[in-house]
């Protein structure tokens, strides 16, 4: 106990990629140091090959996050009301964060040592922020002169046979019409190789100070459809897969129906909310977890004692659900509350009320339940009357704590926290309603 490992077989590890290839082999030697002893001591591991080696790592990345330099007129980060803490404004445009996290680096940092290393030791898949092929639009929208030639290292990766999945932020009048038809013509061509892309609406708070910034209407939200549907088309003809898909988000915006889950290929971008209403649907219908439910995918699952990270920090417990009698209500966002009532009603849950949470925290067009804060959670609940069983998902608790730093101790009525995934939301609600069992 209080052991720290200062390096592996002579090698300080920088991140935890890293550590893992170092400790992978059967007998690795470390250097110890422990609190209060002065000497440092070598000790070799015996274990299998392969085996993990049971040390537990307080960080995905051991020297220094790499920081974004970039200065996006839509980076949500800008948009956050000042007093949050620390952590919430923290924006990274690290690779290595980006492989193990999926988050998404717009490559403006990246350098040639970092192409030989994600090539040499095949860090794939990556995710990468395009947003404009044409490099005085991208330029412009970063903010940084790097941003017009950076997608030259998205060449490279594609080229050595890394898996790339990339994203588009749509902003009304700067990457849009023309821009975007330009940019997705790139990822038919020059970029064919990208095995995803998502192309997501800018998302505008009330704390935006950029006067370019504004949220779709309606109409140029079904113009983004109407372009990445026939790239998509082309891109099914050349490829034999649609690889551009729209966000759930900008069809609700326009007013349009999703897309079937059978449209959605791998649903490798659900997180970026690609197919996520869909998917939440089925599980719902099926009773089975979501893909990817329950924990973050990829290498980052199989890394020996890897802390989460950001968005992927733990979130609160699943409650078990209660008894009482009490009414039972199902607090979402607006997009949500969009889709639930109608969901529930089909299959037996009329009975179960879905309450809006008006994001009044941030405003703007925020709507995804991710972004509920306790604020506004708890004038909700007081608005409603407070005597109901109030279920909360688990995915706008981060460490215990909503996005504006409240507990669930600090909301008032009786909360259950439950997993957001369609399958966890009908268990839970066929336990609390005594229907565990029954034919709906």
């Amino acid at each position: 106990m209080g052991d720290e490992v200062l390096s592996i077989d002579g090698i300080e590890p920088l991140d935890v990629i890293e550590w893992q290839q170092l400790t992978d082999g059967a007998a690795p030697v470390l250097l110890v140091h422990r609190s209060g002893i002065p000497i440092d001591r070598r000790v070799q591991i015996r274990k299998e090959d392969g085996l993990p080696l049971g040390a537990r790592v307080d960080s995905a990345v051991f020297d220094r996050i790499r920081t974004c330099d970039n200065h996006c007129e839509f980076c949500f980060i800008y948009q956050l009301p000042k007093g949050m803490r620390k952590s919430l404004y923290l924006k990274d445009d690290d690779y290595r964060l980006s492989f193990l996290y999926g988050n998404f680096t717009t490559l403006t940092r990246f350098t040639e040592l970092d192409a030989e290393r994600v090539i040499t030791e095949r860090l794939s898949p990556l995710y990468v922020s395009v947003h404009a092929s044409d490099p005085q639009v991208r330029a412009n929208l970063l903010r940084n002169p790097r941003g017009a030639t950076s997608l030259r290292w998205l060449d490279v990766l594609l080229e050595a046979g890394i898996e790339v999945h990339a994203q588009v932020v749509v902003c009304p009048g700067i990457n849009d019409d023309e821009v975007l038809e330009e940019t997705l013509l790139a990822f038919l061509d020059r970029f064919g190789a990208v095995h995803s892309v998502g192309i997501v609406p800018l998302g505008l708070s009330d704390h935006s100070n950029e006067p370019n910034m504004r949220a779709h209407s309606p109409t140029e939200a079904a113009s983004v459809i109407d372009a990445v549907e026939r790239a998509a088309a082309l891109s099914e003809a050349l490829f034999g897969a649609r690889r551009l898909y729209c966000s759930d988000e900008i069809y609700l915006i326009a007013g349009r129906a999703l897309p079937p889950l059978s449209a959605l290929d791998d649903l490798t971008q659900v997180e970026n909310g690609i197919g996520m209403i869909r998917t939440f649907e089925a599980s719902f219908r099926s009773r089975q977890a979501s893909r990817g439910a329950g924990g973050p995918t990829g290498f980052f699952r199989a890394v020996d004692g890897a802390p989460p990270w950001g968005y992927r920090a733990e979130r609160a417990a699943p409650t078990a659900a209660g008894t009482s009698g009490r009414q039972t209500v199902v607090l979402t966002g607006a997009y949500g509350a969009m889709i639930l009532p109608d969901l529930l009603a089909e299959s037996g849950f009329g009975g179960v009320e879905v309450v809006e949470v008006e994001n009044r925290f941030f405003g703007g067009n925020i709507s995804v339940a991710g972004l509920m804060t306790g604020v506004d959670i708890s004038r909700t609940i007081a608005r409603h009357g407070g005597a109901a069983t109030y279920l909360l998902p688990d995915i706008c608790l981060h460490e215990g704590r909503l996005i504006d730093g409240m507990t669930l101790d600090d909301l008032p009525g009786h909360i259950e926290v439950v997993a957001t995934d369609g399958a966890a939301l009908r268990d839970h609600l066929e336990a609390s309603l005594g229907l565990i069992g029954a034919s709906l």
